[in-house]
């Protein structure tokens, strides 16, 4: 039950947050590997990308690749929320004196977070592709022609096999690490001093809602360098045998962006990442530890 209530949850944010998602995805690859100042930029700001995005490809572009990103936040969250959720039950991210473990919390966190993450993948990788589709005038990066997602999986899965289907899969890695354990711990730590303080009543959802708004913050400052890397590494052209172009991994992703495009490079798509990982963190764990309750209101 907490792996479906956690796959619920996630799918809720997703909705509401899946055309900054679009939005974020886009202005991570615009002007990928140039230096500041030499290429178009089609997206000024997150509100501009949205009006460009809206009068060029249609207000429709704004949820694209709203289906794979669905299917990714349901078997990564469930996956990783559930797990976490199983761990905090069991008592697990407790020291033997009962305090709370932020070590504990985090590590469990990144560990859910890799599972997750690594199982969904493909799923993702195609999102990436979905998303960065766009008309010839506003195009970034490299542009794949999928029509769908079952179409996108099954044509990589007949050219390149299991290995390309995977293929970034490790490089996602620590971007989930660092994403998810910042996440985890920082909501799971505040709610516990939120608690302790008495801020507000111990049920009140503003308890949830206060601790989601805070771990939003940091997973934006903590993630976004790794989340950059990842989606270059997704979207980048191959070779006939499923290998990437552009990148060898992650931290050769990282280190070309910083060469060429500078420390802020890394941060492309921050005020996008920070407008959809913010509703997204506080609706997705907002949702969890509302449904958890009611499941145990109705169940205990």
């Amino acid at each position: 039950m907490d792996f479906l209530l956690s796959g619920l949850a996630a799918c809720g944010a997703c909705v509401f947050t899946n055309p900054l998602e679009v939005v974020k995805t886009r202005m991570q690859l615009q002007g990928e590997l140039r230096a500041p100042g030499s290429y178009q930029r089609h997206y000024r700001n997150v509100f501009h990308a949205f009006i460009t995005i809206g009068k060029v490809d249609g207000l429709a572009a704004l949820q694209k690749g709203l289906a794979p990103a669905l299917i990714y936040q349901f078997l990564m969250n469930g996956i990783r929320l559930g797990t976490y959720g199983l761990a905090e039950a069991g008592g697990y991210l407790h020291t033997a004196e009962g305090t709370f473990s932020r070590g504990r919390s985090a590590t469990a966190g990144a560990l859910a977070g890799v599972l997750g993450a690594y199982l969904g993948s493909p799923i993702y990788m195609v999102k990436t592709h979905l998303q960065a589709q766009a008309a010839s005038e506003i195009a970034v990066g490299h542009q794949y022609k999928h029509q769908g997602l079952f179409q996108a999986l099954t044509q990589i899965g007949q050219k390149h096999g299991l290995v390309g289907l995977w293929r970034g899969s490790l490089g996602s890695l620590p971007r989930v690490i660092v994403g998810s354990s910042a996440q985890l711990c920082t909501f799971s730590s505040t709610k516990d001093l939120i608690t302790q303080w008495e801020v507000f009543p111990s049920q009140s959802w503003k308890v949830a809602l206060v601790a989601a708004m805070v771990s939003g913050i940091v997973v934006v400052l903590a993630m976004t360098p790794f989340d950059v890397a990842s989606t270059r590494l997704y979207n980048q052209p191959t070779d006939a045998a499923g290998k990437g172009l552009m990148y060898r991994g992650i931290l050769d992703a990282m280190l070309q962006t910083a060469r060429t495009e500078g420390i802020f490079g890394m941060y492309k798509g921050i005020g996008a990442s920070y407008f959809r990982l913010g509703p997204h963190t506080i609706l997705s764990l907002f949702f969890w530890d509302q449904l958890r309750s009611l499941n145990y209101k109705y169940n205990k």
